[in-house]
């Protein structure tokens, strides 16, 4: 992973990846971080003291001269060691170099304790800095602590501590109270919560049944829980997370690839404009004649001082640094950015769309109502519906099953099961033809369907025995809890093109959207038909289109949108590592948090560009009109670097605000998906 707080102008102009902290011989925060300056400070105050009151011993230049110079090296230094380091390496407009030529200029025209006041501040500058950098990277690096060094695992009778990688699926592993689940797996006790906060940002424990899934990264609460792995380490949820999170840093953002290229201009530039600064008036000297008196000195102090207010290692560091905290705050909010170009990306959605079954309900189907034909018990319709749906892995298929189970029935193994897509099953139970599934099947096989409910907004599997109708099952995909939350949250936040793409029945897709307050809706889609609508928003330049899906069938439209979101709860592994970005709980609202980040984080990117350019030419201006000195240059310079970092801090503030003071404005625009296409 790149450094992005790195603050030499060069490495992120030519791509180096060495660490600034040893620069100061310890890390940040450290006592001997402070050593270094702490001396040069205590030298340069007290020669300002003994000069100030003309002490004797103190009045000859040599030794003026070699008491700043004792009082540079321990901040000077470091920095020439790293000016040369950096011209071995073909790298000559460097920041250190910039630092280098303005202490040693102002040691050759007699400005002693400024020579040394530029280093210092420069070194204290770079320490604050650091321990920002520290501070910013602890929230991913907290991901990468996530992982445990060891597993108890169950081996025959053998209780072994191993890696987590030596881990075989099928395997038992045994994690204590309080500890950390090393992989994926099934939960073998019986019922037990677990903390997922690390992983979805949700601050309410999670219940989970036995037999139910776990996954990698949570923390079992109360007592000791057994897991029966059911992957590699490499596919579990948490490696999942760590890639994820260390290929974020290596995808820059526009600005990011800005300020690269800022950099790459701009230090030979003002470097070339300093020396023009000293040389332009000799130039106007010798041609003026006598009018004009040329004194080296004081072009040279000018030309220091545009030097040093020049360096720009407050874009260097602060803008990166924003979008590594951007990354870092969504992280803890269980919202994984892949790079630091998607949170520009989703600061500008206008458009969003999402998938309707287990992005916006709960994709899972419970059978609401039972309605036997006259003549047939509720228990007869269950148990024929599930013996004949009982072979069958489709959603509607095993919610038959669990509500015969629920009623007590016991169906019977079918002889013969036949699945036809698109219409349902056709199946022998017991010597008898079983039909289960639309009305088209029913209409295909000759049933009589007069009596059968009409449910063109709900999902039905209607039944017949040899030959005659049965009875109808209908059942509901309920929306999920905070799906309304989700749709005013984006019409908060100014987003009023809202549409569902879905592969369900149009009657059920606008049952559900009229339900949340979503304008527009496009039902009975297969996948081309989603890429075909999202192509026509996308074709729109006017847009910045997010699509928010979870299933297999959606990776293509994910791919295809501005913004792909996959829910990466329960979402497929292909949704997950299609998308840009990957919401760990299934929680929808979530996407207008991560689109409050990625604003606030673009805002505070855009803040820090405008400041620092802005301070630094107004104090340029007046260093070459000779109206600031090398202390001001300096403490400009260091203060707007600092005052950039402080400002990355606020991302999660701004983000928060602005979620807050925004107006609903529901239902002002209709969202894009075609209501025909």
């Amino acid at each position: 992973m790149s450094h992005a707080h790195c603050s030499c102008c060069s490495a992120h102009a030519h791509g180096h990846t060495h660490d600034h902290h040893h620069h100061h011989g310890a890390a940040p925060g450290g006592w001997r971080a402070w050593a270094a300056p702490a001396a040069s400070f205590l030298l340069l105050l007290a020669g300002l003291v003994l000069g100030r009151a003309g002490a004797a011993f103190f009045a000859p230049g040599w030794v003026r001269l070699l008491w700043y110079v004792v009082a540079f090296l321990p901040v000077g230094w470091p920095v020439a060691c790293e000016a040369f380091g950096e011209m071995r390496r073909g790298d000559v407009f460097n920041e250190f170099s910039l630092m280098l030529l303005a202490s040693v200029g102002a040691f050759y025209i007699g400005e002693y304790p400024e020579a040394v006041a530029v280093m210092l501040f420069y070194a204290v500058g770079e320490h604050f800095q650091d321990r920002a950098v520290a501070r910013a990277r602890r929230s991913i690096s907290a991901l990468v602590e996530m992982k445990p060094a060891s597993v108890a695992v169950w081996r025959g009778a053998e209780r072994r501590m191993v890696a987590p990688e030596d881990v075989r699926p099928g395997e038992v592993v045994e994690v204590p109270a309080g500890g950390r689940l090393p992989l994926d797996g099934r939960l073998l006790d019986e019922a037990a919560d677990f903390d997922t906060a690390a992983l979805t940002g949700e601050s309410e424990p999670r219940a989970v049944a036995a037999g139910g899934s776990v996954a990698a990264g949570m923390i079992a609460l109360g007592r000791a829980v057994r897991v029966e792995v059911e992957r590699p380490y490499e596919d579990s949820a948490l490696a999942r997370i760590l890639r994820m999170v260390e290929e974020a840093a290596e995808r820059k953002a526009p600005a990011e690839l800005f300020i690269r290229r800022f950099a790459r201009i701009y230090t030979p530039v003002v470097m070339a404009l300093a020396v023009a600064i000293v040389a332009l008036p000799a130039l106007y000297g010798l041609v003026a004649g006598t009018a004009f008196v040329y004194d080296f000195p004081t072009w040279l102090y000018r030309g220091l001082v545009f030097l040093v207010i020049s360096c720009p290692c407050a874009l260097v560091v602060s803008v990166p640094l924003s979008y590594f905290s951007g990354i870092g705050v969504a992280s803890r909010r269980g919202i994984l950015f892949k790079g630091g170009n998607y949170l520009d990306v989703a600061a500008r959605v206008n458009t969003v769309v999402f998938d309707k079954t287990g992005t916006l309900t709960r994709g899972r189907f419970e059978v609401a109502a039972v309605e036997p034909a006259p003549g047939t018990a509720v228990a007869d319709l269950l148990a024929a519906a599930a013996a004949a749906e009982s072979a069958s892995t489709h959603p509607v298929a095993r919610a038959v099953v669990r509500a015969a189970a629920a009623a007590g029935c016991r169906p019977a193994r079918p002889a013969r099961v036949e699945e036809l897509p698109g219409r349902g099953i056709r199946a022998v139970v017991g010597g008898r033809e079983v039909l289960a599934g639309n009305l088209r099947l029913l209409a295909e096989s000759g049933v009589d369907t007069a009596s059968a409910p009409a449910g063109d907004d709900t999902t039905q599997v209607l039944c017949a025995v040899d030959g005659r109708y049965a009875g109808c099952l209908s059942l509901d995909d309920a929306p999920r809890d905070d799906a309304p939350a989700a749709v005013q949250a984006l019409h908060a936040l100014g987003i009023g093109e809202l549409g569902i793409l879905s592969g369900d029945k149009e009657p059920v897709v606008a049952r559900l959207a009229r339900r949340l307050g979503i304008g527009r809706w496009q039902g009975g889609l297969l996948p081309e038909g989603k890429v075909a609508a999202v192509e026509r928003l996308v074709a729109d330049p006017s847009r910045v289109v997010a699509f928010v899906g979870d299933g297999v069938n959606d990776a293509p439209v994910l791919a295809m949108s501005h913004l792909g979101v996959a829910m990466g709860g329960a979402g497929s592994d292909a949704a997950v590592e299609t998308a840009d970005v990957v919401v760990q709980s299934d929680r929808p609202s979530k996407l207008a948090e991560a689109i409050r980040i990625g604003r606030a984080t673009a805002l505070v990117a855009r803040v820090n560009i405008a400041f620092a350019l802005g301070v630094k030419l107004l104090v340029m201006v007046l260093g070459a009109l000779g109206m600031a000195g090398l202390w001001m240059a300096v403490l400009a310079d260091t203060g707007v670097a600092l005052l950039c970092v402080a400002n990355v801090f606020s991302i999660a503030r701004v983000a928060r605000l602005s979620g807050k003071s925004s107006t609903f404005t529901a239902g002002r625009a209709e969202a894009p998906a075609a209501r025909a296409a």
